[in-house]
């Protein structure tokens, strides 16, 4: 097992990565938190709490009450949180009351959300199910839902407890599920790590074998590179905002798909190679580091076909919650495990991108041999 510390101005707090750790949650739960209170909500989807209910409660020797979110990101609105306070107060909820977030990025946002303003603020800790969200949303306090005009655009920052990134989870976890969260490692080895970025190239058939030391260390490697920048920027003020490269244009193939066709490692995969076609044109990465980091994208493929308008694109990005009035950010690779965040880019610059990215999306069988 791996621990990292996540220390912000606010928070600070463990994620423990490794397997076996859903069979001893009270335990780690009571040490960290103290004696567990009266209610304890565990929010979960349904197919996750029938693969993995038996587990879970076998290692608590209290009834926690259970609250369903169904999936997909149509579900992540502030009805659903509603809907979950509702049947938090229904079940007495109170102020000590604590929640336990089981599921995918969706579950962890959702229940961070719902913890950061039921009642004010409870307690709560992560157990994410999915690769995506072990190694990304589960860690640094964003908590949030999104709203028809865009993704993430209601929200706040609150943080868990502590974090358990169960591996063994990732057992039942699809082959299209972990490669789309493998995007955000490899997101995470562009911008701040090039020894994970390195580690993903020479040895993705152990990582897509799902071999256990390839995982966790892949799992360890991101979280610990947003651990520190969290810690350096816990409110995305400057650095953090690095942590979006390719989110872009990734939320807004999302938005103008309704949320239906990608999932969202998926997207954002589509979202780093038109990062990276802006990074070589404005030469923040040579043709050398641009052919490697596109070669690293196409290595955890196959990314789904797209078929979209470029316009369209463009247009949705300026919802993106990143800008500020007039200013248009967007995060860029720099060289090989470094990123800036530049804010001038024109949504010429933006639509080319798009269109490189679409255009490829037509080459995509051939591409996704390469």
């Amino acid at each position: 097992m791996q621990i990292v510390r996540v220390e912000t101005p606010s928070a600070k707090y463990q994620v423990f990565t490794g397997t076996g750790l859903i069979s001893t949650l009270e335990p780690r739960m009571v040490r960290i938190a103290g004696k567990l209170p009266k209610r304890v909500f565990v929010l979960t989807s349904p197919e996750i709490w029938e693969l993995w209910a038996n587990k879970f409660l076998a290692s608590f020797t209290i009834d926690p009450v259970v609250l369903f979110l169904a999936p997909g990101e149509r579900n992540k609105r502030l009805g659903s949180v509603e809907k979950l306070a509702r049947q938090m107060a229904a079940a007495g909820g109170d102020r000590s009351s604590l929640l336990i977030a089981f599921g995918g990025g969706i579950v962890g946002d959702v229940g961070g959300f719902l913890a950061a303003i039921y009642m004010r603020g409870i307690e709560y800790f992560q157990i994410p199910s999915t690769f995506l969200s072990q190694v990304d949303s589960s860690v640094g306090g964003k908590t949030g839902v999104n709203l028809p005009e865009g993704k993430n655009l209601v929200g706040s920052f609150h943080h868990p407890l502590a974090v358990f990134a169960d591996m063994d989870l990732l057992g039942t976890l699809p082959d299209r599920e972990l490669r789309a969260g493998l995007f955000e490692s490899v997101k995470a080895g562009m911008i701040r790590d090039s020894s994970l970025l390195r580690y993903l190239e020479e040895n993705r058939d152990k990582v897509l074998a799902r071999d256990p030391a390839a995982l966790e260390k892949i799992i360890a490697s991101s979280i610990r590179m947003k651990a520190e920048v969290v810690g350096k920027d816990e409110r995305e003020n400057g650095l953090r905002m690095i942590l979006n490269l390719g989110h872009t244009l990734g939320h807004a193939i999302e938005s103008v798909t309704g949320y239906r066709k990608l999932l969202h490692g998926e997207a954002v995969g589509w979202g780093l190679i038109a990062a990276l076609y802006l990074g070589k044109v404005r030469g923040t990465i040579n043709t050398k580091q641009f052919d490697r980091l596109m070669r690293l994208v196409y290595l955890y493929g196959p990314l789904p076909a797209l078929k979209l308008n470029a316009q369209k694109l463009v247009a949705a990005t300026a919802k993106d919650k990143k800008h500020l009035g007039n200013v248009r950010r967007f995060v860029l690779p720099v060289g090989i495990g470094d990123a800036c965040v530049v804010e001038d880019v024109s949504p010429e610059e933006l639509l080319a991108a798009a269109q490189y990215m679409l255009a490829l999306a037509k080459e995509l069988p051939a591409r996704n041999e390469a």
